[in-house]
């Protein structure tokens, strides 16, 4: 969790427990019954749910039925899924739940999202990514190192010292380029050697990195208002680490976050309170926003890599069950549903 809002979602639950066990409007539905996840695709959705109260949840939307399971995990393991649900990676035929405040990496079947295993060890866990077919780096808040995780034995075989809270991490060329939200760079790590290898002066607090079609990367600061540090975008050679591009946001207290791409990986798309979207080929930032922010308060978004819908995740008041929209290329609502409590991220299957 973020810092703040880790400060924001405890004061926040202690206000409004007695609201949120008895007025409620949207209480979940308990599943009864195990769902088992269809080959005709669909989008699984992160919710991280209440800070400490252990209610983090993964949902399913089924393209072909508009059906919507709140809980994959519960009903197949009888048990819950843990505190605060970070992240979802998937790898041979395996999905990686990075379950922050618990600790641990949560290992399930994704058809049925039976329970294989579990990986204990971390500080504080962010994001997972696997760097050959043995071996996985995750991302922490607190530990100051990158875990090294050894995918046979589901544990963590070594640390990669690196100071700060570190966030999502993308690799190319062997080499692994890791966001930290606590520096002006983004780190190289050798994925061969686990070593770092070198840092990228950029701008402060990177918290997200993606790949485009011409094999640019494109990370997403966002500053630090308190310092007066604006908010920026940088685009980057991967193969000379130099910086070819970078877009400085105009207010101070701009915080953008969870940059994305498209299936065609040549439109981005961000959150900065509204939704916004840019081409890779743009000289500018967006002035205008692709879906605006109005009463909701985005948390979290997801383009289908097949049609370029557009998903967007509402957390409403961090406390109640949060909805999903979904939007078309153009921007126009398709539809909406609700999810879990502050659902934050998709895959798609």
């Amino acid at each position: 969790m973020k810092k703040n809002k880790i400060k924001f979602q405890f004061l926040t639950a202690i206000f409004f427990l007695l609201f949120f066990f008895s007025c409620r409007k949207d209480k979940p539905q308990q599943a009864t019954q195990a769902v088992s996840i269809s080959n005709r695709g669909g989008v699984y959705i992160i919710n991280e749910g209440n800070f400490q109260f252990g209610n983090a949840k993964v949902s399913y939307y089924d393209f072909a039925t508009g059906n919507v399971a709140e809980d994959l995990f519960q009903p197949a393991n009888h048990a819950a899924l843990g505190d605060v649900c970070q992240s979802i990676s998937s790898f041979n035929n395996k999905i990686y739940l990075v379950m922050n405040n618990s600790q641990k990496i949560v290992v399930v079947n994704p058809v049925t999202f039976m329970q294989s295993a579990v990986i204990n060890g971390f500080g504080s866990p962010r994001y997972f990514l696997p760097v050959s077919n043995n071996k996985a780096y995750v991302t922490d808040l607190y530990a100051d190192v990158i875990s090294i995780v050894d995918l046979n034995t589901n544990s963590i075989s070594g640390t990669i010292p690196l100071k700060g809270w570190t966030e999502q991490l993308l690799q190319v060329y062997g080499e692994v380029f890791v966001c930290n939200k606590n520096a002006d760079k983004l780190f190289v790590i050798n994925a061969a050697s686990d070593k770092i290898s070198d840092s990228i002066n950029i701008g402060y607090g990177a918290n997200s990195i993606q790949e485009d079609k011409n094999g640019k990367l494109w990370i997403l600061c966002n500053g630090d208002s308190t310092k007066n540090i604006h908010a920026s975008l940088s685009r980057i050679n991967p193969i000379s680490h130099q910086v070819e591009q970078n877009f400085s946001f105009a207010d101070k207290h701009d915080f953008p976050l969870r940059l994305k791409l498209n299936g065609n990986n040549d439109i981005l798309y961000f959150i900065n309170g509204s939704i916004y979207k840019m081409n890779i080929a743009d000289n500018n930032l967006p002035s205008n926003s692709f879906v605006a922010k109005d009463t909701h308060n985005f948390y979290g978004i997801g383009v289908n890599p097949v049609n370029g819908d557009l998903y967007a995740a509402d957390a409403i008041d961090y406390v109640q069950r949060g909805m999903v929209y979904r939007y078309d290329v153009n921007g126009n609502l398709i539809t909406s549903f609700l999810a879990g409590i502050i659902p934050s991220d998709f895959y798609f299957n």
